[in-house]
């Protein structure tokens, strides 16, 4: 009987969780829903061995990722610890639809038959980039481990402009423009290559024909929210372009931006206005980034990616630059085109 009711309640979860998603799959994709692969609950718990704990590669308050297994290839799974109301039929109607994105993490499919789906994407071999970004990660027990060796500069530039590259294909390539309203490293994934891989698109939302804004209650990671959006709760392209800078901050000193804001009073964009800055920077950026690296190249760089940063933390959002422009002026800093 246990077995009958545990079957009867995929069923109901599968058709509930089916037809909510089919709807928001409609609503994003203009009516042409893209098709998705289906995964049973023994599929992915064979994948993760039961979904066991030494399969964790990065854990939010809100979700756990795993490494897994299926049919010969490596897969991310992407498990929810409670259930997220629309959001995560968000993420995956929108992952779906940016998936031709190099820089965007590949949705392959999702399971239905759990109360709150369980979606599968493309591996991410060299995990996120916020245990990358500060060489360590967290075991179960929640002691820090120390791993890889740090990225180096012309990596962090290289991380930069991709997913400043995603964000603005984010914000151009609809009808509808979506904001993604959680840039940070934690979203953020890194193939075998160290390509960058933009996640999770559960606070994502369109900016409606015609109009310049939305307006929606104000949900995203404190530090990295705009001051305009917590003031009015208008959301427009310039919200990512916030939390863009913020992000931009943290992958070029390889420090947290709690600790640089609270820490440093060297945070403002007059204080790369002039030439005054060599020893600015020393005091900023992890010494850890810039070993093997000589020559005042490097230097121009930095205080170029930094000043770009700062303006994308603009208070005011007009006048911070768009993603377009933020994609182009990281492509010219990377070939040192000044």
């Amino acid at each position: 009987m246990a077995g009958k009711k545990r079957d009867e309640e995929r069923e109901r979860a599968f058709y509930e969780n089916g037809s909510e998603l089919h709807e928001k799959l409609i609503a994003t994709c203009n009516g042409r829903p893209i098709p998705i692969r289906s995964y049973s609950c023994e599929e992915l718990e064979r994948a993760t061995n039961n979904f066991h704990s030494s399969r964790i590669f990065h854990t939010d308050e809100l979700y756990k990722w795993y490494n897994g297994s299926f049919e010969g290839r490596m897969i991310s799974i992407k498990k929810y610890l409670g259930h997220r109301g629309d959001d995560i039929f968000t993420d995956i109607a929108v992952s779906a639809k940016m998936s031709t994105h190099n820089n965007v993490l590949k949705l392959i499919g999702c399971c239905l038959e759990t109360q709150v789906p369980i979606s599968v994407y493309e591996s991410a071999p060299n995990g996120s980039l916020s245990s990358r970004l500060f060489n360590v990660t967290s075991d179960h027990d929640g002691a820090q481990q120390h791993q890889r060796e740090p990225l180096s500069w012309q990596s962090r530039l290289k991380i930069a402009r991709e997913i400043a590259h995603a964000i603005s294909y984010l914000h151009t390539a609809f009808s509808r423009p979506i904001v993604h309203r959680d840039i940070k490293r934690g979203n953020v994934f890194l193939d075998q290559n160290d390509v960058a891989k933009l996640t999770d698109f559960s606070l994502s939302i369109s900016i409606p024909e015609g109009e310049t804004r939305v307006k929606d209650i104000v949900c995203g990671t404190p530090g990295f929210l705009c001051p305009h959006y917590i003031a009015t709760e208008y959301i427009t392209e310039k919200v990512d372009v916030y939390g863009f800078g913020s992000f931009l901050l943290e992958l070029s000193t390889g420090k947290k931006l709690y600790d640089l804001l609270t820490t440093t009073n060297v945070f403002h964009v007059e204080d790369f206005e002039n030439d005054r800055n060599f020893f600015t920077i020393n005091e900023v950026v992890d010494p850890a980034i810039l070993v093997g690296e000589e020559g005042s190249v490097v230097w121009q760089q930095l205080q170029a990616v930094l000043r770009l940063a700062l303006v994308c933390r603009k208070k005011d959002p007009e006048i911070r630059p768009d993603m377009v422009d933020v994609t182009k002026e990281l492509r010219k800093i990377e070939r040192f085109i000044l």
